[in-house]
């Protein structure tokens, strides 16, 4: 199995939030400069995850983006769901009709359902992971925060 790069880059963009902000706002270009992450790629990620309900923007001065959850309530498995990617190993084992047709063989397969219990063990596993978990890593691994988000807190409150 091999994730895209939307839902890896996703993924190390809510964790980056959520460790070097402290509720406030977040520009999109110090996620991209920390992350490594291509500006316009990291916008295009940005949107699912609003669709997703995962981060909110604010606009106007100390404007940018913010989680709407509790890093101890979005798992990577989350993420990778937003970004609307699946963890199927085969492409057989893909329960969406956009996936493609069934597997003409799925009667008589007898390894489907080991590609199906991977699946659903890595999916499980990816469920099982949060931000919050992701946060405590780094700091064990003393990664440096980043100061440049100490600015003011605006006047809004943020929920």
């Amino acid at each position: 199995m091999r994730l895209t790069t939307m839902s890896r880059y996703g993924t190390r963009a809510i964790f980056d939030i959520a460790y070097n902000t402290t509720g406030l706002p977040v520009q999109v270009k110090d996620v991209a400069q920390r992350q490594q992450i291509p500006i316009k790629y990291l916008e295009q990620i940005f949107h699912k995850l609003k669709k997703a309900d995962f981060i909110k923007s604010e606009r106007g001065p100390g404007g940018g983006y913010v989680l709407t959850k509790d890093p101890s309530e979005i798992t990577v498995g989350n993420i990778i769901e937003a970004v609307q990617e699946h963890t199927d190993l085969v492409a057989c084992v893909c329960e969406s009709a956009e996936d493609g047709d069934p597997c003409v063989r799925e009667e008589q397969c007898v390894t489907r359902s080991v590609w199906k219990e991977a699946a659903r063990q890595i999916t499980e596993y990816f469920n099982s992971v949060t931000i919050a978990d992701l946060c405590k890593d780094a700091k064990n691994k003393n990664l440096k925060q980043d100061g440049n988000n100490s600015r003011e807190p605006t006047s809004k409150t943020i929920s």
